[in-house]
């Protein structure tokens, strides 16, 4: 069975059309259970949303901050698998129809298997991976095995990175580039900084492929900065705090879906 690379182009050309970036929303798998988290991403994409990124919990999260590593913690201890992150890839794909990757760092694939992981993914209507700690150098297996599949490769692209390495890292990916506004790890925070649009920049001169923004994205207003330059704007942990801070699921499914109402209202307003 093939993934579901041509809904996530589709998607990101869509918004392009409609003149607006693109909401690209992320939970974590698991959190606050599995089934949770289904409903979570069900609930992101009631509120706007137009791609879901779904993570897959990991003990080690070098790219992600306190409020992502709280979430992973709870996932964890609730004994989260990756058979948990592939149904709900499945189950939240079948329910909305948006275009669902699945975020994650390269141990738990690897030991998976590659060929089997990426298989499973694509049968469970899947769109592809975004992968911030595979080097592009060592990436070969892994672009065959998801291009067999029709799945997505996203790499993530850093401000500090030189304008010969981003060629190369674009030329190698699908889907759309993952640009890192800001050297650090995931959070929210009160400027989403400059650095982001220089990097859009650069990363647009080596490529035709959708540029994408995250890290640092929090509410309607820098929702609507980022998507002024860019082609979507990810969200993670304003999300998942939402989730955190509710006193119950209810109160944090509406609190999830009434944020995405927000962010989806920021970056038709760009």
């Amino acid at each position: 069975m093939s993934g579901n690379i041509e809904l996530l182009n589709t998607t990101l050309a869509a918004a392009k059309a409609a003149d607006r970036a693109a909401l690209i929303a992320y939970l974590p798998a698991g959190f606050p259970t599995v089934d949770g988290g289904i409903e979570a991403v069900k609930a992101v994409v009631a509120g706007g949303a137009d791609i879901v990124e779904v993570g897959l919990p990991h003990s080690d999260p070098v790219l992600d901050g306190p409020v992502i590593q709280t979430a992973d913690d709870i996932a964890l201890r609730g004994g989260v698998r990756i058979a948990d992150v592939m149904r709900t890839v499945r189950e939240a794909h079948e329910a909305t129809g948006v275009p669902i990757l699945v975020m994650t760092y390269w141990n738990p694939v690897d030991r998976y298997g590659v060929e089997r992981f990426t298989a499973e993914l694509a049968e469970a209507g899947g769109a592809g991976c975004i992968l911030p700690d595979l080097p592009v150098q060592e990436s070969a297996l892994w672009r065959e095995h998801a291009e067999k599949h029709g799945l997505a490769t996203v790499f993530v692209v850093a401000p500090s990175s030189r304008d010969a390495r981003l060629a190369t890292i674009t030329a190698a990916g699908s889907g759309f580039v993952y640009a890192a506004s800001l050297m650090g790890v995931t959070g929210t925070r009160a400027s989403v900084g400059a650095q982001a649009q220089n990097l859009v920049e650069r990363t647009r001169a080596t490529t035709d492929t959708p540029v994408c923004v995250g890290l640092g994205v929090s509410d309607a207003a820098q929702a609507a900065e980022v998507a002024g330059f860019a082609d979507g704007v990810i969200v993670g942990s304003a999300f998942v705090k939402a989730m955190l801070d509710a006193p119950d699921e209810a109160a944090g499914l509406a609190a999830v879906r009434s944020l995405a109402g927000e962010l989806a209202e920021g970056v038709r307003k760009r």
